[in-house]
């Protein structure tokens, strides 16, 4: 009977838990999201120049390994807020680009957002509904990224459109594993951390809109 009372008391600390970590990460994930997009906007409309790519990555992987340094302390929280801002300033002058050079970019902009926010939201709710296991796609995912990262970094220099199309295609399907893999890591106990499970959720949701904002771009009529 002891027994009995210690695993249902066990398994009601598990969901609590669970449950607390699901509410922290999209608390912070909700309010990193406006915060990046507010400060896009401030860049849009102050014209800010466009940023030089290897600062943009030096300055996104510093602040990366900064965060995850400081995962466990408060500090952590506005170490979130400094990579989410610092990405969304860096958008907002692409996000000019597209409104300026395409005759429908406002509409290809609210077109990204929508889809990249319709797919956040089915693929979470499918992860969190069904409570299924995707930590078998971390490996994959790991490797598909680094394949993906090392083709954009290569087009830098290359500045093929096709490779450019391919490594868009290859995030959009990479950052749809990573929202159900992570999803799933939070639910089952692969990641106990809301500050990192933030930080995952928003990476995956920003290269996620991106990406589908070039591929729009790229099929627009306008283009």
């Amino acid at each position: 009977m002891n027994q009995n009372v210690q695993a249902v008391s066990r398994t009601r600390e598990s969901v609590l838990a669970t449950n607390s970590l699901l509410r922290n990460t999209y608390i912070l994930l909700s309010l990193t999201l406006l915060f990046s997009a507010a400060t896009a906007v401030v860049a849009m409309a102050t014209n800010a120049a466009m940023p030089n790519v290897w600062l943009v990555l030096g300055g996104y992987f510093a602040l990366l390994f900064l965060t995850n340094w400081l995962r466990n302390s408060a500090w952590g929280i506005l170490s979130v807020f400094a990579l989410t801002g610092f990405m969304g300033y860096t958008l907002g002058p692409v996000l000019n680009l597209y409104v300026t050079h395409y005759g429908n970019g406002g509409q290809l902009v609210a077109y990204a957002m929508g889809a990249t926010g319709t797919i956040f939201l089915g693929l979470s709710g499918y992860a969190l509904s069904t409570r299924k296991d995707f930590s078998f796609m971390g490996g994959f995912i790991m490797a598909g990224i680094l394949i993906a990262f090392i083709a954009a970094v290569a087009n830098i220099f290359l500045a093929l459109p096709a490779l450019a199309l391919v490594v868009s295609s290859m995030f959009v399907l990479l950052m749809c594993g990573l929202i159900l893999h992570q999803t799933s890591a939070i639910v089952h106990g692969g990641e106990t951390n809301y500050i990192m499970a933030t930080v995952t959720l928003y990476v995956a949701i920003y290269n996620l809109f991106t990406s589908l904002l070039h591929l729009l771009g790229v099929f627009s009529n306008d283009d």
